[in-house]
């Protein structure tokens, strides 16, 4: 709400916040309003409004487009994040200004990408925690929790770079063991299920638990079956075949999970799975020529 408007409006017409109270509400509940922005009740205001003769609507310019606008950017940002394309998420969140977010919602889903992008390239341990602390400090709860789940995975993921093994599989843990309870209800919780999945599968990849990390990512491919969604599918297809490799399986099995992970890769115009897939396609053939 623009505030400094309804202001504005009041002294270019020579109110007092006296006179233009008068016979609509205290003094004491207009100065609360222009002072603190304690909004006083929807009747109230509309009588100042009127008084002034200011639309309701001219103390909310564009909210529903600039909300919508903002929206698409956020699901955009998130949509490059799920296919690794890091750099253009990050050009996008870098278009949003914090004043833009005029909702919680919207707060936390920024703060969980720029925490998760901040993570992912490397970027300073004090600026992931800085925007996941706030998520976790606010405790969004019932269909936001979501969220807090997305700032455990990510803190798993900073401490994970810095080489902290015990804090990581800490936070990766608290996400894990909520996630299989989480309902899945919308599009969006698909794919934040599936990122939480997926990084803590590739986490306990990387300290060799492979049956952990193949049960987490075994559950996000039977997601995306049970909910005919092709992202995601190719990281976690992928992982799959970089663990079963490592584990020594069997060729025809790890060359069904880089099949499976190139085929969906190219459906989804993954550039960067298609060009890792090649590389692991690579190790396999130097495999096969050993044995």
């Amino acid at each position: 709400m623009d505030i400094q408007r309804f202001i504005a409006a009041r002294k270019a017409q020579g109110f007092s916040q006296k006179e233009l109270s008068e016979g609509i509400c205290t003094q004491a509940t207009l100065s609360r309003f222009e002072n603190n922005g304690q909004i006083p009740t929807i009747k109230i205001l509309i009588k100042l409004c009127n008084r002034l003769q200011l639309s309701l609507g001219e103390l909310f310019p564009n909210v529903g487009i600039q909300a919508s606008k903002v929206n698409k950017q956020l699901e955009q940002s998130e949509f490059n994040l799920v296919t690794s394309e890091y750099e253009e998420a990050q050009k996008i969140l870098d278009q949003i200004s914090q004043s833009e977010l005029q909702s919680p919602t919207q707060k936390w889903h920024y703060l969980f990408l720029k925490g998760y992008l901040s993570a992912l390239q490397g970027g300073e341990i004090t600026e992931s925690f800085f925007y996941f602390n706030q998520i976790l400090s606010e405790s969004p709860k019932e269909k936001s929790y979501i969220f807090v789940l997305l700032a455990y995975t990510g803190l798993g993921l900073t401490y994970a770079n810095e080489g902290d093994q015990e804090k990581a599989e800490y936070f990766f843990d608290k996400a894990v063991s909520d996630v299989y309870q989480y309902p899945i209800e919308t599009s969006e919780d698909i794919w934040r299920i599936l990122n939480i999945l997926f990084y803590s599968g590739t986490f306990y990849a990387s300290i060799k638990d492979y049956s952990v990390s193949d049960a987490l990512l075994q559950h996000g491919v039977a997601i995306c079956s049970d909910n005919h969604v092709t992202y995601y599918l190719a990281r976690l297809m992928f992982q799959l075949a970089k663990n079963a490799l490592v584990q020594n399986k069997e060729t025809e099995i790890v060359e069904e999970f880089i099949s499976d992970a190139r085929a969906f890769a190219k459906i989804n115009k993954n550039a960067v799975e298609l060009r890792e897939l090649k590389i692991l396609q690579e190790r396999l053939k130097k495999r096969k020529s050993q044995d």
